[in-house]
């Protein structure tokens, strides 16, 4: 097979051929598991040699923690903004949902090996991932007991309602489809989030 590595421009070097292999790794960790799958296999993917797949990741460990990395920095980078911007508490935390929602169905199989798989990463890596993600909930719960002060919310313990919360949208991951609807997905999950879980006053918006 022809190295594509070598004849490809410049325009999908670097970022965009990591990505590509994240991209075909998370395919096959989702379909075989972490374990079963080689890094020759990843290379044949993408269509480059074994030796230009280690100039991009020195292992298949880091592989995975990029696939990781894309599951739990990229939300916090590009959510949590939603929570700092303008709005009572309770529509920032539907802003939030909703952006969750849709990088879940964006990244169903990378988020789907990020949850099964994390016990292969290196302690250091598991770390770090799992320092992203609890600073991910703890913001979520700061927004919650902000709309809990401010009456809109009916909650006695913020941090087991984010945890609930979290754990509910997650789990989306585990069936959902390419053929779902997901704007009807997003509504759904915001009116069991805020007004299920967190017992939202007054009702539906």
């Amino acid at each position: 097979m022809e190295d594509r590595e070598s004849a490809a421009p410049p325009r999908i070097a670097g970022a965009a051929r990591r990505e590509e292999i994240v991209a075909a790794a998370a395919r096959f960790f989702a379909e075989q598991g972490y374990h079963t799958v080689g890094m020759r296999e990843i290379a044949d993917a993408v269509g480059i040699k074994g030796a230009s797949l280690y100039n991009h990741f020195g292992s298949k460990e880091e592989i995975l923690y990029a696939i990781a990395l894309k599951m739990t920095r990229d939300p916090q980078e590009q959510h949590l903004p939603l929570l700092d911007a303008e709005g009572t508490p309770t529509e920032r935390l539907a802003s939030l949902i909703e952006a969750h929602v849709r990088n879940l169905a964006d990244n169903r199989v990378e988020h789907l090996v990020s949850l099964r798989e994390l016990p292969a990463l290196t302690p250091e890596h598991l770390a770090r991932v799992t320092d992203y993600r609890k600073y991910y909930q703890r913001r979520v719960r700061d927004v919650i007991a902000a709309g809990a002060r401010a009456g809109e919310l009916h909650v006695e313990d913020p941090s087991r309602a984010a945890i609930a919360v979290l754990d509910m949208l997650n789990g989306i991951s585990w069936w959902l489809r390419d053929d779902h609807d997901v704007e009807a997905l997003v509504t759904t999950y915001v009116s069991f989030a805020i007004d299920g879980v967190l017992g939202r006053r007054g009702g539906p918006r």
